[in-house]
């Protein structure tokens, strides 16, 4: 895109904000890629930042780890284990590794699992935000799932932007994706899905905070039903 590499902590002026010049790149990125199909977002990113570049996902499907893996085989794929998953993740999780050959990078909460249970406050900060932030030392961009579909505090993520919690660069090649897309690519794909979409779950995060859905429910109902919570804080 014409632009001039620049790391990320070169020259920041403060946390919050990347250097001038590589924001304007982000900024570039974003327009230019959005609406563009996912592989090409990956291509962008895995060119761009290389080993700098990390990949999160929750094990929910595996059509993220897909795209990421045709562009870039040896990407590294981080996996929150928080302690509280269905074990039907975590055998997900292991056949996907299985299929691709993952750098699967899995990161363990540093407090035991009677400290803030699971749905407790403070429970996300401890299993996720600060694992993620752990394993996100030392890179330059992050690669997440988010889509705009998902919430109403998604609905304007961009493709390219700049994550001022974690001070990098973040990009979401499918944000522009519903549902619908992401079961086609499944489907057109082969993919495995996860045992627990055939039993009502849509989405899927730890157990004792998961449940199904109905027919015709908002694929995120499922998540924290008996709270107003709709966000861990690894988005935010």
């Amino acid at each position: 895109m014409g632009t001039t590499k620049q790391s990320v902590h070169e020259g920041a002026s403060a946390p919050d904000a990347p250097p001038p010049a590589l924001a304007a790149e982000i900024a570039e990125a974003d327009r230019a890629l959005d609406g563009a199909p996912a592989g090409e977002v990956l291509a962008w990113a895995t060119g761009r930042f290389g080993d700098r570049l990390a990949l999160a996902s929750s094990f929910q499907d595996c059509v993220l780890v897909d795209l990421a893996v045709r562009a870039d085989p040896r990407i590294r794929v981080v996996f929150l284990d928080t302690g509280f998953h269905f074990p039907e993740t975590l055998a997900y999780l292991r056949r996907v590794q299985r299929r691709y050959d993952l750098a699967l990078d899995v990161r363990h909460p540093a407090v035991p699992l009677d400290v803030t249970p699971c749905g407790a406050p403070g429970c996300c900060q401890v299993r996720k935000v600060e694992p993620l932030a752990a394993a996100l030392a030392g890179s330059e961009a992050w690669v997440t799932g988010l889509k705009r579909v998902d919430t109403s505090e998604r609905s304007d993520a961009p493709v390219a932007g700049w994550d001022a919690a974690k001070g990098i660069v973040k990009v979401n090649p499918i944000v522009t994706w519903t549902e619908e897309d992401v079961d086609r690519y499944i489907v057109e794909h082969d993919l495995p899905r996860h045992p627990l979409t055939y039993v009502g779950y849509a989405s899927i995060g730890c157990a004792p905070t998961t449940r199904p859905v109905a027919a015709g429910e908002d694929p995120r109902a499922g998540r924290w039903p008996d709270s107003d919570k709709t966000e861990c804080g690894l988005h935010l």
